[in-house]
């Protein structure tokens, strides 16, 4: 079955999945059922580099955290990848004693949906299974932000969706962090707002098929124009890792069979660009982040 090309936006608030064209008809265990070992890892690597990417964006739009006095914000940031021609095939080989032994430039789960096929030995076949045509993934969901406490707020993300037959399977996330005011330590006469902090996340996907963590430990500063309409440019350096379980049921061998591997821990710099326009309570920012996987993200925040 070929799948037309098109975008995956996974949104935690409005809770769907938006793309253009035909739904893909089979989840992701049942493409995977095919492979086992470093088939597996290659097929789901483009997604689990786009999520750990997307967890760690939109964490925040400006530096500045009130030293005192009750302040609450809803925030709904959406971050997106987008995925490079590269990142639609991987080198596949044929498994389950197949032979003659066969490499191929196979779809990822985000290339194309039509498997690639190949022929062994007394007209034997052996199928590598499509993808789902994905040419990005964006993840949106609320988040919480409240303080402040001696300079120091909280922030808390959840999300929790049925897909059903959009192809990707369930998905749950929620993370917490703080972040606390640093240029207080520098006297008031300080030119920008300073802030640092961390973010922890946990995401889900499937029944089991692929549960993640993600770190990001940094530091941010802003300055703020205006006073009816403020615009502030933010910057924000970060430190982050992400690492992924996986975890199905594999019939490449005839017999059902668990296959269990993890994506080692990847850590790496991020440096974020951004700038926020805000008027009475509410606020849009938009930021672009250079990281080993570069992503945008675009949000809304309603909140003091």
């Amino acid at each position: 079955m070929t799948i037309p090309r098109r975008a995956c936006v996974v949104l935690g608030l409005a809770a769907l999945l938006v793309g253009a064209g035909t739904q893909a008809d089979a989840q992701i265990e049942d493409q995977l059922s095919a492979y086992t070992g470093p088939n597996a890892e290659g097929y789901l690597q483009p997604l689990a580099t786009a999520i750990g990417a997307d967890l760690n964006g939109g964490l925040f739009h400006t530096a500045r955290v009130p030293l005192s006095g009750f302040h609450i914000s809803i925030e709904i940031p959406l971050v997106a990848v987008l995925f490079a021609e590269e990142d639609a095939t991987f080198e596949a080989v044929t498994e389950s004693g197949f032979t003659p032994e066969q490499t191929v430039d196979a779809p990822t789960v985000v290339g194309s949906g039509e498997a690639v096929i190949v022929t062994g030995d007394e007209g034997t076949s052996f199928a590598f299974p499509g993808g789902f045509d994905l040419n990005s993934l964006a993840l949106a969901v609320p988040q919480l932000r409240i303080g402040s406490f001696m300079g120091t707020e909280a922030i808390v993300r959840y999300a929790a969706f049925e897909t059903g037959d959009a192809g990707l399977g369930d998905l749950s996330l929620f993370g917490i962090g703080a972040r606390h005011n640093i240029n207080q330590y520098f006297g008031e006469t300080f030119p920008v707002d300073l802030a640092g902090g961390f973010f922890w996340q946990t995401f889900s996907l499937g029944d089991d098929l692929l549960d993640s963590d993600a770190l990001s430990i940094g530091v941010q500063a802003s300055k703020l124009y205006g006073t009816t309409f403020r615009f502030e440019p933010y910057v924000g350096v970060s430190y982050d890792s992400f690492s992924a379980d996986v975890s199905y049921e594999s019939e490449a061998s005839g017999e059902p069979e668990q296959v269990d591997f993890s994506f080692d821990s990847e850590s790496t710099a991020r440096l974020t660009l951004g700038a926020a326009l805000s008027a009475a309570f509410v606020t849009g920012y938009a930021e672009y982040n250079i990281a080993g996987q570069n992503n945008f993200t675009l949000g809304v925040s309603f909140g003091n």
